[in-house]
């Protein structure tokens, strides 16, 4: 925990004694949501709600050609959703509550794709990937909408390394601490894909990987949206408010 001090004279008769008073930090670790493709921060709401009651400042949004500028969805590119991403990180860091030390970023599929460049553009020291989608690097600025499905199924299936992709650029570089969650049977963002990210990370401080057994890639039951919500609460718990209980990130990488 960061601890400010103050050195004072306490008043004792016609004398005086010195003090120091202590006080812990007054800003808060921020965590920024970033939903999927055809998604909304509908769903991150709840879960942005409870880890907001740990002690952290939470922003949810929606992207262009979402929810109330679904009419955009069509012409959005990669391009504006990185444009939206940084505008919504740059709104959270100049939050008086929020440590710009301390930044969070959980994406999920398109919002965990676009969360690796943007950890390559601003200081972010914690990531939490949900399956998080990959792309080739060129047609960057076409709609997002016009992009080939069954080349990128093909592509997701192959191998990717960080020589020939931008976000596992982004990831190969990050060195704080990463939870990357994989959904069993997912038809969008297989295994293959989730191996790329995985080994991506090599300079990552801690990488903790899990799966969430029978579930698709919307996590479309109760039960698995329930045990990803748990994930990412003790993950939370354990890296972002442990680091701010003890002044520096656990040390610990978890496999499974």
């Amino acid at each position: 925990m960061t601890v400010s001090s103050e050195s004072i004279e306490i008043a004792v008769g016609e004398q005086s004694i010195c003090g120091t008073v202590l006080t812990p930090s007054p800003r808060m670790p921020g965590i920024l949501f970033v939903h999927g493709w055809g998604g909304s921060q509908q769903r991150d709401l709840a879960r942005a709600k409870n880890i907001t009651g740990l002690g952290c400042v939470c922003l949810t949004f929606d992207l262009r050609g979402h929810e109330r500028t679904e009419a955009l969805r069509t012409t959005v590119s990669r391009e504006h959703s990185l444009e939206d991403l940084l505008a919504a990180y740059d709104k959270l860091v100049s939050h008086p509550l929020v440590d710009p030390a301390a930044i969070a970023v959980i994406g999920s599929s398109y919002g965990g794709y676009l969360a690796t460049i943007l950890s390559r553009l601003r200081p972010v020291k914690w990531l939490a990937l949900r399956v998080p989608a990959l792309y080739w690097d060129a047609d960057w600025e076409m709609p997002k909408q016009a992009l080939d499905r069954d080349r990128l199924a093909h592509y997701r299936r192959s191998v990717v390394t960080a020589a020939d992709n931008r976000a596992l650029a982004a990831c190969k570089e990050f060195k704080g601490d990463v939870l990357l969650i994989e959904s069993e049977r997912d038809d969008y963002v297989p295994h293959a894909t989730l191996m790329s990210y995985r080994s991506a990370f090599e300079q990552a401080h801690s990488l903790t990987y899990r799966l969430v057994d029978g579930a698709d890639h919307a996590l479309s039951s109760d039960i698995s949206q329930s045990v990803y919500s748990s994930m990412l609460t003790n993950w939370v718990s354990e890296m972002v408010i442990g680091d701010r209980l003890t002044g520096y990130p656990h040390h610990s990488a978890t496999w499974s």
